[in-house]
């Protein structure tokens, strides 16, 4: 219990002004090309991000879209967002936690009950 709270209180960047400073860092990082933080996630490396993603609006999955394509756009012309867009850009607003969160109790409670994980389900 006490190593958790140490971890936690480590990694928090209210409490550690080293954690502060690299928040800062990737906000700022992530905001030169438009990026969220949600956006790094990658769904051929999970398979719960990929239900996830599935499972999502599809308006927010093509604004999604639209961000990595603009970043990857950026980067290639090795320039960054104007300042008057980069000074709208929320990099750590969240659109995939919550659902990637009931991804995994789901998972999780089929597991508790023996059933197979939605992706090796077969049809008989």
């Amino acid at each position: 219990m006490a190593t958790s709270k140490l971890v936690r209180t480590i990694l928090d960047p209210n409490k550690n002004w080293f954690a502060a400073l690299h928040k800062k860092t990737i906000s700022d990082r992530l905001s030169k090309y438009g990026l969220r933080y949600d956006d790094l996630c990658d769904p051929m490396e999970c398979l719960d991000i990929k239900e996830a993603l599935n499972r999502l609006p599809r308006e927010i999955v093509d604004a999604r879209y639209q961000r990595l394509l603009r970043a990857m756009d950026l980067s290639m012309k090795h320039e960054y967002l104007p300042k008057d867009l980069l000074a709208q850009q929320t990099p750590f607003r969240s659109y995939l936690s919550d659902m990637l969160a009931l991804v995994k109790r789901e998972r999780a409670e089929r597991e508790a009950f023996g059933a197979l994980p939605l992706q090796q389900r077969t049809i008989p």
